[in-house]
């Protein structure tokens, strides 16, 4: 009987360390498929959160794309460089145009109303607005539109002409646009051209009181690249000058064959003072300059 007693205690130990182990690694199992519902789980968020983000720019031809040649080269085409790959730039500047006219190509007309301001012969927007603001393929959440304006507004004449009303008006208006859209607008005042006097270049261009009022009226930080691009001038020495354009010297390098529009380099140096500003300001872009 004793013998027996101590048989069958012993089966009853190995069956309970038996039953113990089973369940040990009954629970590693649970908390191991835990683990893997949890990281896919989290797949989505993480993969959402590498999307891209896309950089829209809306100006004209001091930051459009060159379309032939040399010059000129706006700004805005050297801008994708200075990110990682995270960042894509789609710049929609096109030479030429005020911010009326690229809001509305070819429903401004060429007589002024009452007001002053080129009439409006539709209210529908362009071609590259449209597909800017589209819900599917447009900006979302997350992504940036740089506004610059203000080199043919000063027209006087229409269609360019835009007075500093409705300027403000229209980049508040694009603004509000971006926000609606979960996008991030970001204002500049327009670039300067290289006027000097004596030895020191100054500034030349209008709306900039218009481009920091659209900046409060909706809370969107404002790049001052009038100022930026002046002091950027002076560093460089370029006043006084003796119209040195189009390929030699250091005017010919930075500038085409006039005093306004870019060569390559020198649409290099003024996407890098908007960069500069970008960080400057800490704008959360700027976790993504190179």
């Amino acid at each position: 009987m004793r013998n027996l007693r101590i048989l069958i205690t012993t089966a009853l130990v190995i069956a309970l360390s038996s039953l113990g182990l089973s369940t040990a690694s009954a629970a590693d199992h649970v908390a191991a498929m835990n683990c893997t519902s949890a990281s896919r789980a989290q797949a989505p968020a993480a993969r959402a959160a590498a999307e891209p983000v896309t950089v829209w720019l809306a100006g004209d031809s001091t930051m459009a794309n060159p379309s032939s040649g040399r010059c000129p080269v706006g700004w805005g085409s050297q801008f994708d460089a200075l990110f990682n790959s995270d960042v894509a730039v789609k710049n929609q500047a096109v030479g030429g145009r005020s911010i009326q006219t690229w809001l509305y190509e070819g429903n401004v007309s060429g007589t002024k109303g009452s007001d002053g301001e080129c009439r409006l012969t539709s209210t529908t927007y362009s071609s590259r607005w449209q597909a800017m603001l589209n819900a599917t393929t447009g900006m979302k959440a997350g992504d940036y539109l740089f506004i610059q304006f203000g080199i043919n507004d000063s027209s006087s004449t229409c269609p360019r002409h835009v007075g500093p009303a409705r300027y403000q008006q229209l980049m508040t208006q694009m603004a509000q646009a971006a926000l609606t859209r979960g996008a991030h607008p970001v204002l500049l005042t327009p670039v300067a051209a290289i006027t000097c006097s004596g030895g020191t270049a100054t500034k030349n261009r209008g709306f900039v009181g218009e481009t920091f009022a659209a900046g409060s009226a909706t809370r969107a930080p404002v790049i001052d690249l009038q100022t930026l691009s002046v002091s950027l001038y002076n560093s460089l020495h370029f006043c006084p000058n003796n119209g040195d354009y189009g390929g030699s010297g250091p005017l010919g390098t930075f500038f085409c064959n006039d005093h306004t529009h870019f060569d390559t380099y020198g649409a290099q140096r003024v996407a890098g003072l908007v960069a500069g500003d970008v960080r400057r300001q800490n704008l959360p872009l700027a976790a993504y300059l190179t």
